[in-house]
């Protein structure tokens, strides 16, 4: 039974940082796609940044939403089991509830619906 597990995220005042974590259990990372992917209140959820399993080839700034762009970076640490979101020059309008979610394919994607196991969320708030 693979499992995503999250932790990090919380408070932080703008231009702050904080990272999120996701591990993987059940399953090698290697084998997943981890995209990141958040949901502001009365918004849909959207995706932020990408992590492919194709490390050779996949550049997270490819895969990064417009809005975290030069602010917010991936890194995958297979023999960890863990990939990391780091969250630079935080503003209110990053403020949601993040998922972690995974995809054993080498291709990142923007639908949720192709992503097949997600972690719990983790609230990151942004405030003054």
């Amino acid at each position: 039974q693979v499992q995503l597990v999250q932790s990090g995220g919380g408070l932080a005042q703008p231009g702050g940082s904080l990272r999120l974590s996701c591990k993987i259990s059940g399953d090698a990372l290697s084998y997943w796609t981890i995209g990141w992917f958040r949901q502001a209140p009365g918004k849909q959820r959207e995706k932020v940044l990408c992590s492919s399993r194709d490390t050779s080839s996949a550049d997270s700034e490819d895969y990064a939403d417009d809005s975290v762009k030069g602010r917010f970076t991936i890194s995958r640490h297979n023999a960890q089991n863990t990939v990391y979101l780091e969250m630079n020059s935080l503003n209110p309008e990053d403020t949601a509830l993040y998922y972690c979610a995974a995809r054993r394919t080498s291709m990142c994607a923007d639908e949720e619906s192709v992503y097949r196991y997600w972690g719990q969320g983790n609230q990151v708030t942004v405030t003054a």
